[in-house]
């Protein structure tokens, strides 16, 4: 057996195991087999705030990141020193090389409603794989659920990530909206003030507005585009690409 056909073969267990696991269960499973070279990716949204509380309890050591793209909301960048206060939990910042005014100079403006895909490639994607190189994780933590999208419906509770080169874990995924809001209220996790102003997702603030009753949980998020995501979760057909 090769190493890759051991690897594919021990996420293939390992899902089958936890596939029906509570999101606790999934993160003990994750620190014992990869901590200390295990990464939380996090956007402080409501289901990453769940996990971070979660991981406070069973491994603070962990390694926590977050795209600081430089557009971020306010009360974002807020709830990041109200997590740290919390938990003592330090969330690092991973930001694109050139700054939101150096970028735009270059692009002759905000490309973030002309060229959405590029700006998040660029502002997202490119430092999330230099993040990788230097930090060097074996497997990362998303706050994914299923119920988001239709890329996420695909997304098993372990996968492998053939975009980014790890095994890639998905605790909440089989959580619904409700039960995420149920476990911050009992345990008074910290969250973004904006969840309570009618932004039930928030990303960018150029590319996310609040939400009217009847729409989607992620309507708000490149509102009037086909685009959903920024390109973190769209599964890889084909083979890894490297990091």
């Amino acid at each position: 057996m090769t190493e890759t056909e051991r690897v594919m073969a021990e996420i293939a267990t390992a899902n089958q195991e936890l596939a029906k696991a509570s999101p606790q269960e999934i993160l003990r499973w994750s620190v014992k087999r990869f901590h200390p070279r295990l990464l939380m990716a996090t956007a402080f949204g409501a289901e990453g705030c769940c996990i971070i509380h979660m991981l406070a309890e069973i491994e603070p050591g962990v390694m926590f990141i977050n795209l600081e793209t430089g557009y971020q909301f306010p009360e974002t960048l807020e709830l990041r020193e109200r997590i740290k206060d919390r938990y003592g939990i330090t969330v690092e910042y991973i930001q694109p090389e050139l700054s939101v005014e150096q970028y735009e100079k270059e692009h002759g403006g905000p490309q973030y409603s002309l060229r959405t895909n590029q700006c998040c490639h660029d502002r997202k994607i490119l430092p999330l794989r230099r993040a990788l190189k230097r930090l060097e994780p074996a497997a990362w933590i998303s706050a994914i659920r299923k119920d988001q999208t239709a890329d996420r419906n695909q997304a098993d509770v372990v996968q492998w990530d053939a975009k980014f080169n790890l095994v890639k874990i998905n605790p909440l995924l089989n959580w619904t909206k409700k039960e995420v809001w149920a476990f911050i209220l009992e345990h008074d996790v910290p969250y973004n003030p904006l969840h309570d102003q009618g932004y039930p997702s928030i990303g960018c603030w150029p590319c996310t507005r609040s939400v009217g009753a009847g729409e989607g949980e992620r309507d708000g998020r490149w509102a009037g585009k086909v685009k959903k995501e920024c390109g973190l979760h769209v599964i890889e057909v084909q083979e890894g690409e490297g990091i």
